[in-house]
């Protein structure tokens, strides 16, 4: 079943005993922490790992300003990039040097094709991501709600346990990488 935020946030809010909401603008102290963490918690949860549902490619859009030094070209990052996973170009999703700076892919490639990490809608999460989310997000609830450090040090080892197994689940939606290029391989097969 997809979870929306509201329901992410509220499952998180009753493994902590407070009482769940049905919006962020409740007016309630729950609804105030719930609606100041959500968005930034989401976000480093889902840029802590190159998770297989949230990532994308896209061959980037050129900027008209070049950089000031090192590379000769820049590039306009997606409206829900998060992280970069790896660029290449001409069809290949990895490969090229590039470096992120000031909100802009800067590389020596008039073409960029760009591996990455963007924010999918809360409907489109996995069940283990979901799991993990709410861990995360009790955890991150804790102290503003219950005032108990000691329980929020709990609920942190229980989210890092949750972040571990979805990492595990992910890891199997694709093929394992492969080693392409390496010497002592090369030196090998001569």
């Amino acid at each position: 079943m997809a979870l929306s935020d509201i329901a992410l946030c509220s499952r998180a809010l009753i493994r902590l005993g407070a009482a769940p909401i049905t919006s962020f603008l409740d007016g309630t102290a729950e609804s105030d922490i719930a609606g100041a963490l959500f968005g930034p918690v989401r976000d480093a949860l889902l840029s802590a790992y190159g998770w297989s549902f949230a990532t994308g490619q896209v061959v980037l859009n050129p900027d008209v300003t070049a950089p000031v030094a090192d590379y000769a070209h820049a590039f306009h990052l997606p409206s829900d990039y998060l992280r970069a996973l790896s660029a290449g170009t001409a069809g290949r999703g990895r490969g090229l040097n590039y470096r992120i700076a000031r909100g802009r892919l800067q590389a020596n490639s008039d073409s960029v094709l760009l591996t990455y990490i963007f924010r999918p809608e809360e409907e489109e999460f996995p069940p283990y991501f979901d799991a993990a989310l709410i861990a995360r997000l009790s955890a991150e609830f804790c102290i503003p709600v219950t005032e108990n450090t000691s329980r929020a040090e709990a609920m942190f080892r229980l989210a890092d346990g949750e972040f571990q197994r979805a990492r595990q689940i992910d890891a199997q939606q694709d093929s394992p990488n492969r080693i392409e290029d390496f010497s002592l391989i090369d030196v090998r097969n001569s």
